[in-house]
């Protein structure tokens, strides 16, 4: 009996890696761990999984190589393990967009509805800044924005929007971005500025892959 051929083993292990993708909320604690790394307790919170539950797919994801785990005392953080699995979260995206009409249905009446116009790319949003022709506002959590932001970016979650928006100035077009390509605070941030009176627009994708192009970013609250 001939032996299994090395190419069905690694394509074995392949398959191994994909399955423990397969899970809506495994592809929700990727993004948050896209932010960096956090413990089991509040990537449940984060993610309305119980802890035993978020635990349990962490794990699963954990043995595939996917995220990496440490402990410090009686808590356990985990992170990714590779860049890659962002590239490999954007090829999943753009091969939904292409070819699912559920994700083109879901795209137009949720996400188009909030901001039809052209996200701001990553090259014009640094040249942007660094022109100082817009603001930057982060509409994270204010422990994510401390994990890592854009430059000169104003931290104004999306919950706290509307009763700070003095700290805004009207002249200034403002550029919103926060976790992902499709994460619906900054959509519902702009949306919100628009209808008082700003003008404003999102950046293109999120905080991660700003990271992964190796662009300026600043931890910290400051």
């Amino acid at each position: 009996m001939s032996s299994r051929s090395p190419k069905k083993a690694l394509f074995a292990q392949f398959a191994a890696v994909a399955r423990a993708f397969g899970s809506e909320n495994r592809l929700e604690l990727l993004e948050q761990l896209a932010q960096g790394e956090r413990s089991v307790e509040l990537l449940a919170k984060r993610t309305d999984l119980s802890i035993a539950n978020a635990s349990q797919h962490l794990r699963q994801m954990q043995r595939a190589g996917i995220v990496t785990s440490r402990r410090d005392g009686k808590f356990v953080y985990y992170g990714l393990a590779d860049e890659a699995v962002l590239n490999l979260l954007a090829a999943l995206r753009q091969i939904a967009e292409r070819n699912s009409a559920e994700v083109e249905r879901l795209v137009r009446s949720y996400f188009h509805d909030r901001d039809s116009l052209e996200p701001v790319t990553r090259e014009k949003l640094l040249q942007l800044s660094r022109a100082g022709a817009v603001t930057v506002l982060d509409v994270r959590p204010e422990d994510e924005f401390a994990l890592g932001h854009v430059a000169g970016a104003l931290n104004i979650p999306l919950r706290e929007l509307e009763a700070r928006l003095d700290e805004l100035d009207p002249s200034q077009e403002i550029i919103a971005y926060c976790r992902s390509h499709y994460c619906v605070l900054s959509y519902e941030a702009v949306a919100t500025l628009r209808t008082r009176g700003f003008k404003a627009r999102r950046l293109e994708e999120g905080l991660p892959e700003w990271r992964a192009a190796g662009l300026p970013v600043v931890t910290g609250s400051g």
